[in-house]
């Protein structure tokens, strides 16, 4: 006999009540989800956090009086939550707040619908409830690095060209590998971090104030410089051709950007000259290209189980044997520098890998 699991206990925050009915509608749809309470301004969420306890929270940023990183910020230090950003992505303003948010706890940033047509807005409301049901699993509290001596290299492998592959938890964990990477690094990085489209432009910025290195938006057939961090366009997929060359194509369904198809590339163009590194987030995504870079020679690894906030994909990367262990968090920028000290990038075809001049 099965036992009937308890509700998933939601806390609905946004000032419009508008939109705070219609989210509190679309998700009760969803007979997994019971809307505990609505606050329309952050200190009243801070409160009601504390009071009722939550497993999720939907969270607003533009917010009167306490705003939603201030709020998120609060909550995670006096009652830890779940918290999805759900916020509109029209204003730059509340594009830079999604990612003061996410270095305050928040797990996930979600773009408001911007449809008036019911079937199309309760598709999002579906996904919306789905997305509430997943971080319902996940660990209220990230478990931190603990102190460990990160695995060497194998012995003589020095790569051309390195792609990082993130979700649930990436943005924060890629602002702590991306700032302690050195301006000279002699290589380019290729980011796939799944992400709400109109959220990347934000997220670029934010991490070019973490790092020295410049980061940006890669433009179809550019030549990828050493020393520069990469992202591909909303809803595109990042690849690299035979040639060396920036590749961009629309996302055909599936996490956006795929870090499989990205890591996949860099396999095909570099061969064992490529490398890759899998980081925190739910499903699957990356651990086949990981395996292809594998296959090809090239350098990889995943996040351990013990820095991630979702070990999803850093475990089926390791189950699929396309790297053999996790690695901390605080050795990543470490290992990805180890990785390509020696290997100035050249944009052409190194001995065993690599794309043609």
């Amino acid at each position: 006999m099965s036992v009937k699991r308890p509700p998933i206990r939601v806390l609905v925050v946004d000032d419009s009540p508008t939109m705070a009915n219609m989210l509190t509608a679309l998700l009760t749809e969803e007979p997994r989800i019971e809307v505990v309470g609505r606050a329309g301004d952050g200190n009243r969420a801070v409160q009601l956090a504390r009071l009722l306890r939550p497993d999720v929270i939907t969270m607003d940023l533009l917010l009167p009086g306490l705003d939603g990183p201030g709020a998120i910020a609060a909550i995670m230090s006096q009652s830890p939550a779940r918290i999805l950003v759900v916020s509109a992505v029209a204003e730059q303003r509340g594009v830079d707040l999604g990612f003061q948010a996410m270095s305050a706890g928040a797990l996930e940033l979600i773009g408001k619908p911007n449809v008036t047509n019911a079937e199309e807005l309760r598709r999002w409301g579906r996904d919306l409830a789905h997305s509430v049901c997943l971080m319902a699993e996940v660990p209220v509290i990230s478990r931190r690095a603990r102190a460990a001596v990160a695995p060497p290299l194998p012995s003589g492998a020095r790569v051309d060209i390195f792609g990082v592959v993130a979700s649930t938890g990436g943005p924060p964990a890629l602002a702590e590998v991306l700032s302690k990477l050195p301006r000279s690094l002699p290589v380019p990085l290729l980011i796939a971090q799944h992400i709400t489209v109109g959220f990347t432009q934000g997220m670029v910025r934010w991490l070019s104030q973490v790092t020295p290195l410049p980061v940006a938006i890669a433009k179809d057939g550019e030549r990828l410089e050493p020393g520069h961090v990469y992202f591909p366009l909303d809803g595109h997929d990042l690849l690299v051709d035979a040639a060396g060359l920036a590749r961009l194509q629309l996302s055909r369904g599936g996490p956006c950007p795929s870090g499989d198809l990205m890591l996949l590339s860099l396999a095909s163009a570099f061969g064992r000259r490529s490398g890759g590194v899998v980081l925190t987030g739910m499903g699957e995504d990356g651990a086949r290209g990981l395996l292809a870079v594998r296959k090809a020679g090239g350098v990889t690894f995943s996040q351990d189980e013990a820095s991630s906030v979702v070990f999803g994909m850093p475990r089926a990367a390791i189950e699929l044997k396309a790297t053999d262990q996790g690695v901390p968090l605080a050795s990543v920028a470490e290992l990805i520098l180890q990785s390509c000290t020696f290997a100035p990038f050249r944009g052409g075809r190194t001995e065993g890998g690599g794309p043609p001049r």
